[in-house]
């Protein structure tokens, strides 16, 4: 089914995000497993494997509008040297995750595109769940310090 190429951009916009995300957040997984800290690393690597999920559905999506998918297109990855900037920092490709998307799903209500829209609806609750978790965190962080929050992270 030959797609508009808005929504297309506009998956493509969100698989960047998307693929992104995969690798921010296997290598905080890396990191993370590497410093000791298991229930996070799994935490982090779970949601790089959602977000490979994710990347797939948009992928899907954007072939069934006979687009091309960008998979060569990155973010900026940045690595947080700690776990706090890991937190951060997917605090903050999140944050531009949902509006990347809300961005698109208004497009998809102006052209009509119902199953574009119900798709990046879903990455937007998702993202929000993720944006919860983070500002949970950093929360915990704050009240009980670093070195409490991390010695609850040594083991899953």
């Amino acid at each position: 089914m030959k797609g508009s190429q808005n929504i297309i951009d506009s998956l493509n916009d969100g698989l960047t995000i998307e693929l992104t995300a995969i690798n921010l957040y296997f290598i905080s997984s890396k990191m993370c497993k590497d410093w000791g800290f298991d229930k996070l690393a799994k935490h982090f690597y779970d949601e790089s494997i959602e977000e490979m999920k994710h990347a797939e559905q948009v992928i899907d999506r954007i072939l069934y509008l006979d687009g091309v998918p960008e998979i060569a297109r990155y973010d900026v990855i940045r690595v947080g040297q700690t776990v706090e900037e890991q937190i951060q920092n997917s605090l903050a490709l999140e944050t531009k995750g949902v509006a990347t998307y809300n961005e698109a799903i208004e497009l998809c209500r102006q052209e009509k595109d119902a199953g574009s829209r119900e798709l990046m609806d879903q990455m937007v609750v998702e993202s929000e769940e993720s944006i919860d978790w983070c500002e949970s965190q950093l929360e915990l962080i704050k009240q009980v310090g670093i070195q409490n929050y991390l010695a609850e992270q040594i083991r899953e």
